[in-house]
């Protein structure tokens, strides 16, 4: 035991000295192993820091309150709830009994008296929430109000204050730093809201700790809201709703709100966040909630969640021990002499991997040491970065001694395994090779190829199983990285397949090729990091570039890109012809388009008036046109109690099951009064169409309107309202006059975007119909800006416009950034992988170096060696990994397309067309990302790793006696 001990100590002071002598070559492999732990323990304190505790989550949500109230929307109805932090959402709540008592009967829906679920002697405190657009430097933002007493001590930690102070009267009021960002203000300027002559004075800029990015203003209640909502009612507009809860404190004695308190006030309807049942939650046995829906389910997918995280680090660890295991091996070989003269003393095989495994021992202590304090050094400087990222603020910076103390002992783990390899070679060199510094012959395993063709083969095999035949993507990620694994078994094989072009090549570029293949032992390792960073890096791009792709396929237009629509019903469409001169005054304009609506009674009403004097009208739709899983039985009854499993999947593949109509066009119940110019603007160009429309003919583009009938429709036409709503309760048909009008049927390759009929002008009038200014459509010839739609929302809200203009801007994805970010993530792990191997190439090879000065090559080779030995590295590396990433990316598409495909049949069967959301995922390759991969990266690594190198080395000398 003794013996055992000194001989370690002995080896680490050795492999410490060593270190210490080779500061570079340290340094190199310190900085792959450390680099990592840097990341996973910036990770885990920033998860931390941001992962807020059940305290903190009540401090922020309920301030210095005990509870917080809330009205349930059931009209005082008995209800039982989760008791668990939560949004307390309808997916939270229920009515006793459950939502399934109320299938034959509407559900209750009306305002609860929040106030008698307050215990007596409590202290209260009101929050009021609402939504109104407020005049600001720009022009109109829609913003959140909130009226909260902001200097009570309930509602301490709310809001935080950053300058200035809360408002204490009323005509002040705080708004959030966004908010005034976002309008061009700043304390002590005035704001008005949109429906109010009343300015108010910003007083102060404060945050939402969960919701920095939030626009909202602060006000004392009944100072903003109830003026507001006065405001609007006068002028026959709806209100901005404002919700009222109550923060309940009971004061500094006693249990706080207890479960029993919650469940008394869920008897009178109300919901309650609580601290004390969020600190102390009871068990789900006392839960009515979990007993009346059944318990809940804790897994939260962790199993899965815990199976990728293992397999990241698993591939983490093996892309370090595959970068650092060639730097102990050469490391091992630059003191083979050293470990020689142990062997010439005595020292046996077990004292020389002692002292190779000790290297791998001291590095990676340091490591963790480094890579740790970085770690959580780059957390503290970046949280504010984070945060606002995020839109949160995190809680207390947490420290978690044990997960940093694990994430330090990877290191030390990743330094052994890195060195076992090393250790084993070098304890099995004949102490005489050592000596005379030769490094022998070293014959090709032929065992490593064999294993990993079998590993791709297999792999591959199990990928396309789980693709194909299992619902598992576990199955589908197990057999891709066997497969992976497979690929890099392979890399030697490769590497030196690589070596025939070069021929072909130039003379620096020849020797760095020749070299790598020559040293496969140094070049694979570093080629298999590259390749596993990029193979990742592409199988995430092309399933998030597939994603996207088939998003984009989903995507309804509203209408087409650059085309906006502005209506307005009030007063009878007087403001229509300001609202044409504001759209022109700010927004680059093509065509401009009038389009009018039919109104049933006086020229004020709308289509959803309360009036008794107003009616309505409808484009009748034949019966033998209606899909008949919607026609028949009681409203809302389900198609499987009248047809079967086979009828229903083939009505839902009718094309009267499958109407989709939607877009933007104005219009109401299906007709668009207009001329020419709107086809112009909708970019309807066909010959019957248009031509229709200028001889003053309707057109129909829906097909259920004239299928199997003559071309012509009936437009029903109801004045009694009331009776209509009956009639259609019941199942029957609403009462109505017809009127039928002569149409063109458009072809069904036409996109009306939302258009059922355009009737021209005349042709209503000639009909009897009364029409009135409803709207405009527009055609930009380039997209607004950000200032110019802020112009043009406040220039109508001059005229009193309260609905805003929609602009067509087609899809938008959010998968840009993520591409861009995986690709700076694979160019930096593969420029780093290739300059890691280039700088243990220069180390290796000192001796050719010293040799090419030494036959009078210029000084410029050496540099240029070193860059085609880094590009040559970085290239491999890429074009393997490029190929090896495609097999999961499909594994997992096929998978999701099974998946669709399921789903999409299952709607089938319950009769529900198949219409939305079936686009099936295509197989899509990033071509931009592999573009950076292929070219920028291995040119990027090349130019880096010869700029960073000297061009003259040190003088040769005579070797080492």
């Amino acid at each position: 035991m003794n013996r055992w001990y000194h001989s370690w100590v002995a080896a680490i002071r050795i492999a410490r000295r060593d270190a210490w002598r080779s500061k570079g070559r340290s340094i190199l492999v310190l900085s792959m192993i450390a680099l990592p732990i840097l990341g996973v323990s910036a990770v885990d304190v920033t998860l931390r820091s941001s992962e807020l505790g059940v305290a903190d989550r009540m401090d922020r949500r309920l301030g210095g309150a005990d509870a917080l109230l809330t009205d349930s929307g059931m009209a005082g109805t008995a209800i039982v709830q989760n008791p668990h932090d939560g949004t307390l959402g309808s997916d939270n709540y229920e009515p006793v009994g459950g939502w399934e008592a109320y299938q034959n009967k509407p559900a209750p829906d009306g305002k609860t008296d929040l106030a008698k679920a307050v215990p007596a002697g409590a202290k209260t405190l009101t929050d009021t929430k609402g939504t109104t657009p407020i005049r600001t430097g720009h022009g109109l933002l829609q913003t959140e109000v909130r009226e909260l007493r902001a200097t009570d001590p309930l509602a301490k930690g709310l809001l935080v204050l950053g300058e200035g102070r809360f408002p204490e009267k009323a005509g002040e009021i705080a708004a959030t730093h966004h908010f005034l960002e976002a309008g061009g203000l700043s304390v002590g300027d005035k704001v008005k809201p949109r429906s109010l002559d009343t300015e108010f004075t910003v007083v102060g800029a404060y945050e939402v700790p969960d919701e920095l990015k939030l626009d909202q203003i602060n006000a004392l209640p009944g100072t903003f809201l109830a003026p507001l909502n006065k405001s609007l009612t006068a002028q026959g507009l709806s209100t901005t709703g404002g919700e009222t809860k109550y923060l309940v404190h009971l004061g500094s004695s006693g249990a706080g709100f207890t479960w029993n308190m919650v469940k008394e006030a869920n008897t009178k309807g109300v919901t309650v966040l609580s601290r004390a049942v969020a600190l102390n939650p009871p068990a789900d046995s006392e839960v009515p909630y979990f007993k009346q829906s059944g318990p809940r389910d804790t897994s939260g997918g962790s199993g899965g969640a815990l199976a990728a995280a293992a397999t990241v680090v698993g591939l983490a660890l093996l892309e370090i021990c595959l970068l650092a295991g060639p730097a102990f091996a050469v490391g091992a070989r630059r003191s083979r002499r050293q470990l020689g003269l142990v062997g010439a003393n005595g020292g046996d095989r077990r004292h020389i991997r002692a002292i190779v495994l000790s290297g791998g021992l001291v590095i990676g202590v340091a490591a963790a040491v480094i890579g740790t304090a970085l770690g959580i050094a780059l957390t503290l400087a970046l949280q504010p970065v984070l945060e606002s990222y995020l839109g949160k603020r995190f809680g207390a910076f947490d420290l978690r001694p044990l997960e940093l103390l694990g994430i330090a002992l990877l290191a030390v783990f990743t330094g052994l395994m890195a060195a076992i390899v090393p250790a084993v070679t070098a304890s099995r060199q004949p102490v005489l090779a050592s000596l005379t510094g030769r490094r022998g012959v070293r014959k090709a395993n032929r065992v490593l190829p064999v294993v990993g063709l079998i590993a791709v083969v297999v792999g591959a095999a199990i990928a396309l199983y789980g693709a194909l035949a299992s619902d598992s993507i576990l199955i589908v990620g197990g057999g891709s990285a066997l497969a992976e694994l497979g690929v890099v078994a392979l890399t030697p094989v490769l590497v030196g397949l690589f070596g025939r072009i070069g021929s072909w090549l130039p003379l620096s570029p020849r020797l760095a090729l020749r070299d790598a293949v020559r040293n496969r032992g140094r070049t694979a390792p570093a080629v298999a990091a590259v390749l596993a960073a990029v193979a990742g890096t592409v199988a995430v791009a092309t399933y998030t570039a597939s994603s996207d792709a088939k998003q984009r396929a989903e995507y309804q237009e509203m209408l087409p890109y650059g085309v906006g629509s502005a209506t307005t019903d009030e007063a009878g469409g007087r403001d229509v012809s300001a609202m044409r001169s504001a759209i022109q005054a700010n927004v680059p304009l093509d065509v401009l388009a009038d389009v009018q609506r039919i109104v049933i009674g006086s020229k004020n009403c709308t289509e959803y008036s309360d009036d008794a004097k107003c009616g309505q009208y409808e484009v009748f739709v034949p019966k033998a046109n209606r899909c008949p899983l919607h026609e028949g039985g009681s409203p809302g009854s389900d198609p499987a109690e009248r047809f079967s499993l086979e009828e229903r999947r083939k009505l839902a593949k009718d094309w009267r099951c499958t109407r989709v109509f939607s877009g933007g066009t104005p219009g109401s119940s299906g007709v668009t009064v207009g001329d020419e110019k709107v086809l112009k603007v909708l970019g309807i160009t066909d010959p019957g169409v248009v031509n229709a429309i200028k001889q003053g003919k309707a057109v129909s583009f829906e097909r259920a309107y004239t299928e199997n009938t003559s071309n012509k429709v009936g437009i029903k036409v109801i004045t009694d309202r009331k009776k209509a709503d009956e009639a259609v309760m019941a199942g029957k048909e609403a009462p109505g006059k017809f009127t039928y009008v002569p149409v063109h049927r458009a072809p069904e390759s036409v996109k009306p975007y939302g258009t059922g009929i355009l009737m021209p002008p005349a042709m209503a009038k000639a009909a009897g119909f009364t029409t009135v200014p409803y709207g405009l459509l527009f055609s930009t010839s380039t997209l607004p800006s950000t200032e110019q739609t802020q112009a043009m929302n406040g220039a109508l809200d001059k005229i009193g416009i309260t609905e805003m203009p929609y602009i067509e801007s087609g899809y938008t994805g959010r998968t840009g950034i993520v591409l861009l970010a995986l690709t700076v993530f694979a160019g930096l792990i593969t420029i780093g992988a290739a300059g890691i191997a280039t700088g243990l190439a220069q180390a290796d090879a000192e001796p050719d170096l010293k040799t090419l000065a030494a036959v009078g090559a210029p000084p410029r080779v050496r540099r240029a060696l070193s860059g085609f030995q880094c590009g040559t590295v970085a290239l491999m590396g890429v074009v393997l990994g490029s190929a090896a990433g495609v097999l999961p990316a499909i594994g997992l598409l096929l998978n999701q397309r099974r998946a669709d495909a399921a789903n999409a049949q299952a709607n089938l069967d319950q009769g529900w067309s198949g219409g939305m959301g079936t686009t099936e995922i295509p197989i899509v390759v990033p071509w931009e990302t592999l573009g950076a991969l292929l070219i920028a990266v291995p040119v990027g690594a090349a130019l880096l790793a010869a700029l960073v190198t000297r061009s003259r080395g040190a003088l040769a000398r005579r070797a080492e006696a």
